[in-house]
């Protein structure tokens, strides 16, 4: 039932969470700092990508900036 509540909130809206009991807010932090990981690996990934780009082919996307 709660979910199709959440379902029909705006986009922007976060959830309300004044609501949540403890466990269920701790899990969302442990949800939340698991997505920052995934998105810091994804980052670390790419800036290796460019870090490598520019060794192959100099710094001329900085030159050009």
């Amino acid at each position: 039932m709660e979910d199709e509540f959440e379902a029909l909130k705006p986009a922007g809206a976060g959830p309300e969470m004044d609501r949540w009991n403890v466990e269920d807010l701790q899990a969302y932090i442990d949800k939340m700092k698991a997505e920052i990981a995934r998105v810091e690996a994804i980052l670390a990934d790419k800036g290796s990508v460019t870090a490598a780009a520019a060794a192959l082919f100099g710094d001329k996307a900085q030159d050009e900036a």
